[in-house]
């Protein structure tokens, strides 16, 4: 299936490992031009030269996104890198558990604004490429944890109205022909991520986390790579609002 994205111009929030850069890798295989940022500048210069190597263009800078201005400078640094912006992907996450006012604080300035001030400084891009193409687009990285909890947790919460604000931006851009998208993965595994960290340190929760998912297994950056490309691209044009689950049938609830 032809997604239509080559030479499409994204910028991917958090794009040097894990989903970020599976979703970054993934557009650029369908020949999209890709921006990226995270904290680690070593990182991201590994990231861009692989990126690179695809044969698209491909930058990347080092950005703290908790700093709503130096986010909003850098988004629009890439938009005049690739002369205009048709993709915005918020993958960003503060991933800090608990309820205590440091993982509100940071899970509100990453999350949350992190999403906002890129959606703020892409929107002029993403509507003007909306004009010109027909279609433009921004996905934002929930989590299944939006909806499912045993106890209190910044984390699910903060997921939650990452959730209701894409849907509002739905409706209101939609007659702008920018469409605004969400996908919530279950259970990710991969090197250096939150599941290898509870595999080593907390193997029995990790072991229950595995038994709890009728697939057997966790899923993969690649998989939620996959959603977030769809959801990106000019074939899903009539999709916007949506909240894709990703997670093997681990939640119980009915979506509809």
């Amino acid at each position: 299936m032809d997604l239509h994205l080559k030479g499409k111009r994204a910028v991917v929030l958090g794009g040097t490992r894990g989903i970020g850069r599976a979703i970054a890798e993934t557009l650029a295989a369908e020949g999209a031009n890709v921006a990226i940022c995270a904290r680690n500048a070593e990182q991201v210069d590994e990231a861009v030269a692989a990126l690179a190597k695809r044969g698209v263009r491909a930058t990347g800078a080092a950005v703290d996104i908790a700093k709503g201005d130096e986010l909003k400078a850098w988004v629009e640094s890439s938009a005049k890198t690739f002369g205009g912006l048709d993709i915005l992907v918020s993958n960003a996450s503060a991933l800090v558990m608990g309820a205590h006012a440091e993982a509100w604080e940071s899970l509100l300035k990453i999350d949350i604004l992190g999403a906002a001030n890129a959606f703020e400084a892409a929107r002029p891009h993403l509507e003007k490429s909306a004009s010109e193409n027909g279609d433009a687009s921004a996905v934002f990285i929930s989590s299944v944890s939006a909806a499912e909890t045993q106890n209190a947790q910044a984390y699910g919460a903060i997921k939650a109205a990452l959730i209701h604000y894409a849907k509002g931006l739905a409706r209101e851009y939609a007659k702008r022909k920018v469409r605004i998208n969400v996908v919530s993965p279950g259970t990710i595994y991969f090197k250096g991520g939150v599941w290898e960290m509870i595999e080593k340190n907390m193997p029995d929760r990790y072991n229950q986390s595995l038994k709890a998912n009728p697939t057997g297994r966790m899923g993969t950056p690649q998989e939620i790579a996959n959603a977030a490309a769809f959801l990106a691209s000019p074939a899903s044009s009539f999709t916007t609002g949506a909240n894709l689950i990703v997670d093997g049938a681990i939640t119980q609830r009915v979506n509809f």
